[in-house]
């Protein structure tokens, strides 16, 4: 009887505690409800209208919807081609003009004009006439380009013709005169065809008394480029069977090459060919032809020479004024040009985006008004309508444009306001996968956990002061860097200047944490607790951070005052026990972090579900999961806490596996707690959350697929007698499972065979993500030896030596180890780290990511790509 009485009263007292804590929670979820919205939290709220355009003013209202930003046109005309849509014509005619333009900033690239950033003041023009004068610039470049070509063409060959006529010349000469030189040229050029006593050579005939006017010695003179010298005299060798003189000297003037249309100088050579004979003439001419050489003719009386040289010279000096002249004219006209580009450039830009927009359109049956869909968030309702009412009074339509909300069981697009320090983060989320509509954004929690999880594998506030001031560099010159065109790596480092700038801070702040600076310790917040054992050790209390040979190192330390205030205590740098006081410490700490943020996770799927009414996540996916975790790896941070407040020598590895293997077993050394009672409380709490953990696997796996089944089996079992032409539209209020058409169909094995891989997914993912976040330990380490080395190993070593080179040579590989090592490889491989602990350990505990950006219609987010 007494137990019966003692069994009821428990049972009471049990459902009075129940009762006031589940109408706690109740409170408490009133008190979340009733919180302000985030901006950043859940996206923007969508709403899905139509418009009906009348024909007047439906290009001015794009364009002012264009300038606003704020509406996303659906396409209605998607199973159309481009060739088949309604102003098809006008697109093509913007894209000419897109083609003009980009010939007009060529044009001026190449002469070496920059075109103005800014355009003057200019009346507005349409864009008919801005058409009209993009083609009369067109053909007057292509005209005044055709005759600078011509032009320079002549002038080149006179150029050369001088050349020829200059160095030919020389080569002209009586026989008698430069005998000598002749007899060389014989040596080096006639005699090399084997000796053969049938072919006389033309010089040996030449050269004999009188033989000049009966051989008939002929020459062909010209210009070839200077790479072509060696194979074009081998082939009028191997040519003419040797029966040629080959005489050659480099032209002094740079010559323009106008054989391959370009403004290049290139070397040439001036070439004088004798031979004997009209077939060795036509080869020659052929070879010359073949190799791209230009022949000129050069009389060979002397007086002849002079006087069309003096010819030669008047017209080049009359053609260089003609050039100059019209490379004047072509630059005037240029730099009209380039005044008004940009502002033409952006206008014809804008024009085609609009009729790209209108092509999305449709005329509805009377063929007067444009109809058009599409998303905008509700707050720009008002600014949408009042813009539209703008473009109706500006076109003088007599028919206002109908805006009008309409309801779509299509998912809305995701949109979240951003500034320039949650646009950055906003883009890692994006990364991994854009939020579904109205899902918890992760970007609100990344903003902080984020640099802070970087900054456990980077602390050291020396190396944050330095990424601090690279920050705040990119940040000063913000205006001028976001005007420019920067290269990939340094538009990328400017794009993330405000995750550097967390990152430094973070980084400073741990490192003030680990007391490190280029892993030097400091005594900043005021003396160590700890001195040394024995009294001759006090001679070395300099040398403690510069040394790991002192006495103090072998002999230990003993605590001899309060507990550092801040951080790590110096006195643990270079001492015996400091690599595994860190190990411990670091490690530690890992484990509660990543916990932590796994917590994190479940607990926004909890919100999640709750903010989408589905009941079903909350019971069978979010409590289970928390049991889970918490009933293992919570326990786990409970005891590393528990360790760190009593100081107990126990250890966990220890204590975690006998939890499993034999949890009544007594641990002995490894007691956290003394006591009979609290050990026995302890061995009872550890089965409870064991059997828990066992449960919770269960418990996410079987209920939820027969709970949908027999939802949907409830829900459509008498579908066949529904109203016809009803259809199922979008709402917020729905859960996920109910924003399905009524038409889909159920597939019980697939939904069982899904929940069963994310619950295998979940159990296997809580001990393989939380040993994942041990590479905050690893990493942390890593980087504070690799100062350590570079300090002691590289610049202590250098400074141990009085030779002045030595120590710049060990500061400046100091320098350059830092710098590249430490500030750049170490930074991007504890960033990615930190971007792999986000997407996987932290994102795939709640966040789907299978939703659409929303990108609205703007002019500010066209590009010269969109040209």
């Amino acid at each position: 009887m007494a137990v019966a009485t003692t069994t009821a009263n428990i049972y009471v007292r049990v459902r009075v505690i129940v009762i006031r804590l589940t109408s706690t929670v109740d409170v408490k979820m009133e008190y979340i409800d009733n919180l302000p919205s985030m901006d950043l939290m859940r996206s923007e709220k969508m709403m899905f209208a139509q418009l009906i355009i009348p024909v007047e003013s439906a290009h001015r209202a794009v364009s002012y919807l264009g300038q606003l930003g704020l509406l996303q046109f659906r396409d209605l005309n998607d199973d159309k081609s481009p060739f088949q849509r309604t102003f098809v014509n006008q697109v093509k005619r913007c894209a000419e003009m897109s083609r003009k333009l980009r010939f007009l900033k060529d044009q001026i690239n190449k002469a070496g004009l920059l075109p103005s950033p800014h355009s003057i003041s200019q009346p507005d023009i349409e864009l008919e006439e801005l058409e009209v004068q993009l083609a009369e610039h067109e053909h007057e470049l292509i005209e005044t380009n055709a005759n600078s070509e011509k032009l320079q063409q002549t002038y080149n060959e006179l150029l050369e013709f001088q050349m020829v006529l200059q160095k030919g010349g020389d080569f002209l000469v009586p026989s008698g005169n430069h005998s000598a030189a002749q007899e060389t040229e014989l040596d080096e050029n006639v005699h090399t065809n084997n000796n053969d006593a049938d072919t006389a050579s033309l010089l040996e005939q030449e050269m004999q008394p009188g033989s000049a006017n009966q051989s008939g010695v002929k020459f062909i003179s010209g210009i070839i480029c200077k790479s072509k010298v060696l194979r074009f005299e081998r082939m009028l060798f191997r040519t003419t069977r040797g029966n040629m003189l080959f005489n050659q000297a480099p032209a002094d003037a740079q010559i323009l090459d106008h054989v391959s249309n370009e403004m290049v100088i290139v070397e040439k050579t001036v070439f004088v060919v004798f031979f004997s004979g009209e077939q060795a003439r036509t080869k020659i001419l052929k070879i010359c032809e073949a190799f791209g050489a230009n022949c000129y003719a050069v009389p060979e009386d002397t007086t002849k020479r002079r006087q069309i040289t003096r010819e030669v010279l008047s017209r080049l000096s009359e053609l260089e004024i003609t050039l100059e002249a019209g490379l004047r004219h072509r630059d005037a006209a240029l730099t009209s040009a380039g005044f008004h580009l940009t502002k033409w450039m952006d206008m014809v830009r804008r024009e085609k985006a609009i009729f790209d927009t209108l092509n999305m359109l449709n005329f509805d049956v009377t063929k007067k008004c444009l109809v058009g869909e599409g998303w905008c968030p509700v707050f720009a309702k008002d600014k949408i309508q009042e813009a539209l009412q703008r473009a109706t009074f500006d076109s003088n339509s007599q028919v206002g444009i109908i805006f009008h909300v309409m309801d779509s069981i299509e998912l809305p697009p995701t949109y979240f306001r951003t500034n320039n320090l949650t646009n950055a983060y906003q883009e890692i989320v994006d990364a991994y996968g854009v939020a579904k509509y109205q899902e918890a954004n992760p970007a609100v929690y990344t903003i902080v956990t984020f640099p802070f999880l970087f900054a456990v594998m980077f602390g050291d506030w020396g190396h944050g002061i330095c990424l601090l001031l690279g920050a705040l560099f990119l940040i000063a010159r913000e205006k001028k860097f976001g005007s420019q065109k920067l290269g990939s790596f340094m538009e990328m480092l400017f794009g993330g200047r405000y995750i550097l700038l967390m990152m430094s801070l973070f980084s400073i702040y741990c490192g003030l944490i680990y007391n490190e600076f280029f892993s030097v310790p400091f005594h900043i917040f005021g003396q160590s607790a700890y001195k040394c054992r024995d009294a001759t050790c006090s001679s070395h209390t300099v040398a403690l951070c510069l040394s790991r040979n002192s006495d103090a190192r072998s002999i230990g330390l003993v605590k001899d005052r309060d507990t550092y205030p801040f951080g790590v205590d110096p006195s643990w740098r270079g001492s015996r026990s400091e690599l595994p006081f860190l190990n411990s410490l670091k490690m530690k700490m890992s484990i509660l972090f990543g916990v932590a943020q796994m917590n994190l996770g479940i607990i926004l799927s909890y919100f999640n579900a709750r903010y989408f009414n589905n009941s079903i996540d909350i019971k069978y996916q979010f409590l289970p999961q928390m049991i889970f975790l918490n009933g293992l790896f919570g326990y786990l941070s409970l005891l590393i806490i528990i360790k760190w407040c009593t100081g107990s020598q126990a250890d966990l590895y220890h204590v975690m596996i006998y939890m499993f293997l034999s949890p009544f077993e007594d641990l002995r050394e490894n007691q956290l707690f003394r006591g009979q009672g609290v050990l026995q409380a302890l061995k009872f709490l550890q089965v409870v959350l064991l059997l828990l953990a066992f449960v919770a696997v269960p418990w996410m796996l079987f209920p939820k697929p027969f709970i949908l089944k027999r939802l949907h089996t409830e829900r459509f079992q008498g579908r066949t007698y529904g109203i016809l032409g009803t259809s199922e539209m979008y709402n917020d209020e729905q859960s996920d499972s109910a924003r399905q058409p009524h038409n889909e169909e159920f597939n019980f094995s697939e939904v069982f065979v899904h929940q069963m891989i994310h619950s295998i997914e979940f159990v296997l993912g809580a001990v393989s993500n939380t040993a994942s976040y041990l590479r905050l330990w690893a990493l942390s380490l890593a980087h504070s030896e690799l100062s350590t080395v570079f300090y002691e190993k590289v610049l202590l070593l250098a400074w141990g030596y009085d030779n002045v080179i030595i120590r710049l040579v060990g500061l400046a590989v100091f320098t350059f180890a830092t710098a590249f090592i430490l500030l750049m490889m170490e930074s991007l491989s504890a960033f990615l780290h930190a971007l792999r602990l986000h997407w996987v350990e932290f994102q795939n505990k709640f966040y789907h990511g299978d939703g659409y950006k929303f990108r609205p219609f703007s002019f500010a987010a066209l590009t010269d790509d969109d040209e």
